[in-house]
């Protein structure tokens, strides 16, 4: 499973992609406004922090402007992914996009018919929202598991981009079911890392060693 990074800290992307965990990032117009910087400027930079794909999202609503801005953001670096809703607009743009050789991430995906049109339209990455619809009471797995059987059933290559989560049991089961990537904030990828039975056992392990008063340097 790829791991990307849901955030548009490029502080945070710099530490976290030292440690060779992360396949890519994510970015939306949200989570640019928090940098209080240009978006392009934005997007240039953390394309300079990964060399995986890096999504930007435009901001038109009808597909002859998503094009267009997407043709603009593509310019920026080779490993831009041009993010587009999941509305009839937004597949027409995916499609041209695709044609001109550009990734495309389709974004604010809640249903599994959705996600065949995007895979119809050929899309790079679809993002299902697992947090959002668990919000609200559905069940946000069950749509990955939906997705992954679709595209299984007939071979489409579109990858599965699990988005919306909010905590490692979510990326537990993305990668349970399947899904080829699971989008993060940085403070979730930390966590998988930890376990309170890990911290004691370290604990117990220097406790011992520092009793024989070696040193292993």
């Amino acid at each position: 499973m790829k791991f990307f990074l849901d955030t548009a800290d490029t502080s945070e992307i710099r530490e976290l992609a030292a440690t060779g965990l992360v396949d890519g990032v994510t970015t939306n117009p949200s989570l640019v406004a928090k940098s209080g910087r240009k978006f392009t400027d934005v997007i240039a930079e953390i394309c300079t922090l990964t060399d995986g794909p890096v999504s930007a999202e435009v901001t038109a609503t009808d597909a002859k402007a998503m094009i267009a801005e997407g043709r603009h953001l593509a310019k920026i670096a080779p490993n831009v992914a041009v993010k587009v809703p999941l509305t009839m607009d937004g597949l027409i743009a995916c499609r041209t996009l695709r044609e001109d050789g550009t990734m495309v991430n389709v974004t604010l995906c809640f249903s599994a018919n959705q996600a065949l049109l995007a895979a119809k339209a050929d899309a790079s990455f679809i993002s299902p929202f697992i947090g959002r619809l668990d919000d609200q009471g559905d069940d946000g797995m069950q749509l990955i598991r939906d997705i992954r059987t679709i595209y299984d059933n007939y071979g489409y290559e579109t990858e599965i981009l699990a988005a919306s989560i909010r905590h490692p049991a979510h990326v537990r089961a993305a990668a349970l079911i399947g899904a080829d990537v699971a989008t993060m904030p940085g403070s979730v990828l930390r966590q998988m890392a930890r376990h309170a039975l890990t911290d004691r056992g370290l604990e117990a392990f220097l406790a011992d060693w520092k009793k024989t008063g070696q040193s292993i340097l």
